[in-house]
């Protein structure tokens, strides 16, 4: 695998977090909470590895302006700036989140995932999008 391969990586660790994080909520409305925790903390194994490859592909690349200067330039920095803004802001409270649940802290674990969960969400499906509009238009 080479630098070059690491953004399909990243929307497929994106793709996959997607997944995980909506199998873990479809498990706790069901009241299966050892299922939900499975999936969950795979999914922030996931968003953790998808992390590291960002960081790693960025730091060898860089900055990769979008390419077009079309109708589809707005529509991109509409869904990149918040999903940038959403994605850096959102991990301590993912960190907040998971800590909370490992310690059986569930009532606050539970009040803040129903804010954090959909930005999770958001920023995930998002980075898949944005990935589509960079390198596969």
């Amino acid at each position: 695998m080479s630098t070059g391969d690491l953004p399909t990586l990243n929307a497929a660790l994106n793709l996959i977090s997607v997944g995980l994080l909506t199998v873990g909520y479809i498990h706790i409305k069901k009241n299966r909470p050892g299922l939900h925790k499975r999936f969950m903390l795979s999914a922030l194994g996931t968003s953790a590895l998808f992390l590291i490859s960002y960081l790693v592909y960025h730091n060898s690349v860089g900055s990769v302006p979008y390419p077009y200067h079309d109708w589809t330039r707005p529509v991109y920095f509409a869904i990149l700036v918040p999903h940038v803004i959403l994605a850096a802001v959102m991990v301590p409270f993912i960190i907040v989140m998971v800590w909370r649940a490992l310690r059986g802290d569930f009532v606050r674990h539970r009040r803040l995932a129903r804010r954090v969960w959909p930005v999770w969400m958001f920023v995930s499906v998002s980075g898949v999008l944005v990935y589509l509009m960079l390198y596969q238009l």
